[in-house]
């Protein structure tokens, strides 16, 4: 049979440009198109609104017309306040940034997890449980795509690296809600449930903001290990016996045991949590993976490497303010309180890449002193 070429493709690409016309007075997208809804009746948000309202738990939270935001908005004709905040975010370019920001593995290869997939399936996570718990879906998944868009280059070291130039330091949870999603101007549920998915942070306002907390844990415990399963540095059978006894050694079975282990803790008692014997699990695995992977020395050094190198960045940008996209807009005076601030917006919101970049580029910065990974990568500077 005679292979089809690329210009035939093309052509057939081209032909497709206005879709089909229907019978019917519309567009379709196929020629053959077929598909319907079987009705012409639609439900409005508001009636969307109330159906769901009648389906939720007690407890859940309920999205109430435009929503509770900084700044009023006209409400949506068809989506409810939460799931225009979760395609706000979904759209957000800081949430695209996630995907050149490192989870665990500076410069990750293809199957390594980034910022960005950690945050898909902390949601995955979430709206797992979210469902089966009758809380609000809409409401969770936003929370859990959103919850890491504070994060700066590097990973967790750059919370290090940033806090110096912070009154009361630079936590990304609060950066993300407070600083990075303001112009989003999502609801006040949605920030507090990002803003307070760390558990070091007081608990979130919403069971939603709770689920998710729970969720962030679960997703990065079980994929972090897998990775490192994957690049050598840890073994299936190095798990304590007792998590591989009650959660199992691949990601599927303990995603399944955490999973489970919320849902039946919330049947038991209303409340939103993890039953003991699966949560005592979870902590050995999470203490397993700081002793074996986060705080090898291998790790601590690539850690090191990005405080040093991000603190350069910062400091020249205080020191040229003029550098910074904001001096576009407003000029302001070298080392001064908005230039502190404007440098650390401009460096935490950096991909890894591109932090490299700048800092070989404007500071002729060491190729030694960048973080492991980054030698095959420098003829892109």
């Amino acid at each position: 049979m005679e292979k089809e070429s690329t210009t035939d493709r093309g052509v057939t690409w081209v032909s497709t440009m206005s879709g089909f016309d229907a019978a019917l007075g519309i567009t379709v997208a196929h020629a053959d198109s077929w598909a319907g809804i079987g009705t012409k009746d639609i439900a409005d948000r508001s009636t969307r609104e109330a159906s769901l309202s009648g389906s939720l738990a007690p407890l859940a939270t309920h999205a109430v017309g435009p929503g509770h935001r900084a700044i009023a908005e006209d409400a949506d004709p068809y989506r409810t306040c939460f799931e225009r905040d979760r395609d706000r975010i979904l759209h957000a370019s800081s949430f695209r940034r996630l995907a050149g920001k490192t989870q665990v593995f500076v410069f990750p290869d293809d199957h390594q997890r980034t910022r960005l997939t950690h945050a898909l399936e902390v949601a995955q996570v979430a709206v797992s449980v979210a469902r089966v718990l009758r809380l609000n879906v809409a409401l969770t998944e936003a929370m859990a795509l959103g919850h890491d868009c504070g994060h700066g280059p590097g990973g967790h070291a750059s919370e290090d690296a940033l806090s110096p130039y912070i009154d009361g330091g630079y936590d990304h949870a609060v950066w993300g809600a407070d600083k990075v999603l303001v112009p989003l101007n999502l609801c006040v549920e949605t920030l507090d449930g990002i803003r307070n998915h760390s558990w070091s942070r007081p608990a979130p306002q919403t069971a939603e903001g709770e689920v998710v907390s729970w969720a962030d844990r679960i997703a990065y415990v079980c994929h972090d290990f897998e990775d490192a399963v994957d690049a050598g540095i840890v073994t299936p059978d190095q798990l304590p016996r007792l998590v591989r006894e009650r959660c199992g050694s691949t990601r599927r079975e303990q995603l399944g045991a955490f999973i489970t282990g919320m849902i039946d803790a919330t049947a038991q008692t209303g409340r939103i949590g993890m039953v003991p014997d699966v949560a005592e699990a979870l902590s050995l695995f999470r203490q397993f993976n700081y002793e074996r992977i986060y705080d090898r020395p291998e790790s601590k050094a690539q850690a090191n490497s990005v405080i040093s190198m991000l603190r350069t960045l910062i400091d020249h940008y205080i020191e040229t303010p003029m550098l910074l996209p904001a001096w576009q807009e407003t000029a302001f005076d070298p080392r001064s309180a908005v230039a502190i601030t404007e440098a650390v917006t401009y460096v935490g919101g950096m991909t890894d890449r591109f932090a490299c970049r700048q800092a070989v580029t404007l500071l002729d910065y060491p190729a030694d002193k960048l973080p492991q990974g980054i030698d095959t990568l420098l003829s892109d500077y």
